[in-house]
């Protein structure tokens, strides 16, 4: 034992011995004994002439008695640990039977939530025009049809190539939804899958290649006066300023409207019914309608969020006001250029609206209409404000605010049952429980605080403009219904936690099947069949970085934790805080480039970075090969082992002692304090 009283720290190093013959070593080839004890690793002795190892003790011995009896006692061993002991000593033998042990929980089919999966498609063959080329134009304005202002082509953005990040084309950056539809954004194409209960998930539509990345999309599968009738379904993608809108036909044939501008890059891309909404943070709104086939730009106030209400599009602005705009009057306003921006409410303390959220009650013959809406301040603020039936001339009017955050709220929905904010604190929750007499939200006894917790999320440092619209938390769900949030950890994973929205229990936690990593995710509610007492099932949908899709069964996830069935969890949320530390092992939250070691560069530690790639049809052209460089995450990054603990790897210094048939050696397990003396 080291003790230093008056020093800043205090070391205790506990040295355990152990003994055995150079035969018990060397009968593995090629490990770490047999380079040890051959001079092909140098030794490090100690003043008793042993060799020293600094590992870890409980786990070097069941490890030392595997090569005396080639047998395997796994009572009271953490058979992870174990393997990374045993990768680290190159022991073939013991690494293969930890494997098989661990096999036995997973399955390349999943668990009993798995419900599908969608392989890689076949990236779309991209077309160059020799003509536009050569005269360098990146723009063809050609003539709508008949009465559509506004309708032309506008040119695309650069070839990503030549400028800002490299897209992986194989991956999956977005996934959305509507009814029994999804749309997958890729790099550069899309792909519409429907589903039907007799033949499942079936591809029914790709895009042509873009020579742009796509950065936001948007799906609607019930388009009523559509261009082509009724039965179309829509789907647009957006990329900096521009859109681009597709119609597609019940055999699965689709058509290009048209492309359009928004003259600033694209926030926020949907559907409000048959209209295409964008919107900027920089105060520009477009809309374009499929009756009127009219692309229409304003301008309004540098806008900070948006929701919508029915055919109502409400918008938080940073001047503090909640303006909104009527869609079923906007056909009707077309000759005066006018999208009728109106002002719903301000702000008493004219904090910028960061989050919006809208609670329509269900009108009955007593109450009306009583609309509801929940927002968020960049102050960290949370009011709810609601509109009477009785004074709807007068404006919607303060109802309650609370001041439990001090970020600026990020998230916020307002449900039949729960009021959810969420801060930019780490995605810090607060949840309250929302009574309500009829339906409406009453005063007696009021909203009641529920729940406070976090959805630890880290982000690319450096990441393209997909991937916040790809990886968002949530809440996803039904105002109705129990709403769930999607916590994934690190950047590069294959796992996912679903955890309520309301209390931030976790229902279960999800791992890709092949092992690939998940890129982004969604959960949409898919309509049950025409069967009597046939419900809706709600579904996460993952996209992988090899270009796959896979499906889990939420429902089944919900209605097992809510019977109890599920392991006993009650404090159990997100990551627990060992498994917090696997993932972060995974990536480096340190913006410094030191080459400091700081674990062990077993193959078990970069299992898990260096995830498996799937077979797939996606093929990279050889010029679209993404260089290694740009593969990091600045901040957050997949860890690789530093030059220096490379290094100190080769190089520890173990000296050899040859002579004599039996070796002894010792292993220590360091416990360092940090003791600052206020003396």
């Amino acid at each position: 034992e080291i003790v230093r009283c008056r020093g800043v720290m205090t070391m205790f190093l506990y040295v355990f011995r152990f003994s055995t013959s150079r035969q018990t070593l060397m009968w593995i080839p090629d490990s770490f004994f047999s380079s040890l004890l051959s001079g092909r690793i140098s030794t490090l002795r100690d003043e008793t002439g042993a060799i020293f190892i600094d590992r870890d003790p409980t786990a070097f011995a069941p490890i030392l008695n595997f090569l005396r009896t080639k047998e395997l006692d796994l009572r009271g061993v953490n058979i992870s640990i174990l393997r990374h002991e045993a990768e680290f000593y190159g022991i073939t033998p013991l690494v293969r039977r930890l494997l098989l042990c661990e096999e036995l929980d997973r399955s390349s089919c999943g668990s009993v939530l798995f419900h599908g999966y969608l392989p890689p498609p076949a990236i779309p063959a991209r077309k160059c025009s020799p003509s536009s080329a050569a005269s360098g134009s990146t723009s063809d304005e050609r003539p709508g049809p008949s009465g559509a202002e506004g309708f032309s082509r506008v040119g695309p953005p650069p070839h990503p190539s030549l400028s800002g990040p490299v897209v992986d084309p194989r991956k999956v950056l977005i996934i959305a939804g509507h009814h029994n539809w999804i749309v997958a954004a890729y790099a550069h194409f899309v792909i519409c899958y429907r589903i039907k209960e007799s033949s499942g998930w079936q591809q029914v539509f790709s895009s042509p290649y873009l020579n742009w990345t796509i950065e936001r999309i948007a799906l609607n599968a019930k388009v009523v006066g559509g261009p082509h009738g009724d039965k179309d379904k829509m789907v647009a993608a957006a990329s900096e300023s521009s859109i681009i809108l597709w119609s597609i036909q019940d055999g699965g044939s689709g058509n290009e409207i048209g492309v359009f501008s928004l003259g600033v890059p694209v926030d926020d891309l949907f559907f409000i019914g048959s209209q295409l909404v964008a919107t900027s943070h920089t105060g520009k709104v477009g809309v374009w309608n499929a009756v009127t086939q009219h692309w229409q730009v304003q301008d309004v106030v540098p806008i900070t969020s948006c929701d919508t209400a029915g055919s109502f599009l409400l918008l938080g602005c940073n001047n503090g006001s909640i303006y909104y705009i009527d869609m079923q009057k906007f056909p009707l306003r077309m000759k005066d250029n006018d999208l009728l921006v109106t002002e719903l409410y301000h702000d008493p303390s004219n904090d910028a609206i960061t989050a919006l959220s809208v609670y329509l009650t269900p009108k009955t013959s007593v109450s009306g209409n009583w609309i509801e809406i929940a927002y968020g301040t960049s102050s960290g603020a949370v009011r709810v404000i609601v509109q009477h039936p009785e004074t709807v001339g007068s404006g919607p009017q303060l109802f309650q605010t609370f001041t439990v955050h001090r970020s600026p709220v990020t998230k916020i929905m307002l449900s039949e049952k729960h009021l959810v904010s969420v801060c930019a604190d780490n995605n810090h929750v607060r949840t309250w429980t929302v009574t309500r007499f009829r339906g409406m939200i009453s005063t007696q006894p009021g909203s009641t605080p529920l729940a406070s917790f976090k959805i630890l999320s880290l982000e690319e440092t450096e990441s393209h403009g997909s991937y916040c619209s790809g990886n968002d938390i949530g809440p996803f769900g039904e105002r109705d219904d129990q709403q769930v949030f999607i916590q994934k950890v690190i950047p590069i994973t294959n796992k996912l936690f679903v955890r309520l929205s309301s209390t931030g229990k976790r229902i279960c936690e999800v791992q890709s099947v092949d092992g690939t990593t998940i890129t982004c995710f969604m959960v949409r509610e898919c309509e049950g069949s025409s069967r009597m007492g046939s419900r809706p099932r709600r579904y996460l949908f993952t996209g992988h970085g090899n270009g796959s899709i896979q499906m889990w069964d939420l429902t089944t996830a919900m209605d097992t934790a809510n019977k109890g069935e599920e392991k006993k969890k009650e404090d159990v949320g997100g990551p627990t805080e060992e498994e917090l530390l696997q993932l972060l092992d995974q990536c480096d939250l340190s913006t410094s480039r030191c080459a400091t070691p700081n674990i062990s560069p077993a193959p078990s530690v970069l299992h898990h970075t260096r995830l498996r790639e799937s077979c797939s049809s996606l093929q990279l052209q050889a010029q679209e090969a993404i260089p290694e460089a740009q593969a990091t995450y600045g901040a957050v990054r997949p860890y690789r082992e530093s030059p220096l603990l490379a290094r100190a790897r080769r190089t520890e210094s173990f000296h050899n002692k040859k002579n004599g048939k039996k070796v002894v050696f010792t292993t220590s397990l360091r416990l360092i304090k940090l003791i600052h003396c206020c003396w």
